[in-house]
């Protein structure tokens, strides 16, 4: 059975995924590491930057999913990519 996740892009995984936003099809029993795989394949200009924890934080139905954690996802979730801030040196 497959359940149906809601993905929203911002900044710099909006500029590699070219989309704000998808709807991505993933087996029931998927987590937000199945997630991060799926959108490597589906986005290979994300691949670098979703595969990689450091560099992308994802917001689970608007709450950070911890580093290291891979909560499973159910049909209707929405997560989205958060890149890290980096300020600006003036």
């Amino acid at each position: 059975m497959a359940i149906s996740i809601r993905v929203l892009f911002f900044a710099s995984a909006r500029e590699a995924a070219g989309t704000t936003s998808t709807t991505v099809e993933l087996d029931d029993a998927a987590d937000t590491e199945a997630l991060r795989e799926k959108l490597a394949a589906l986005y290979p200009r994300l691949a670098g930057l979703v595969k990689d924890e450091d560099n992308i934080t994802l917001a689970l139905n608007e709450e950070y999913v911890q580093m290291g954690e891979a909560p499973r996802l159910k049909n209707g979730d929405t997560v989205a990519l958060i890149p890290p801030h980096k300020r600006r040196l003036t």
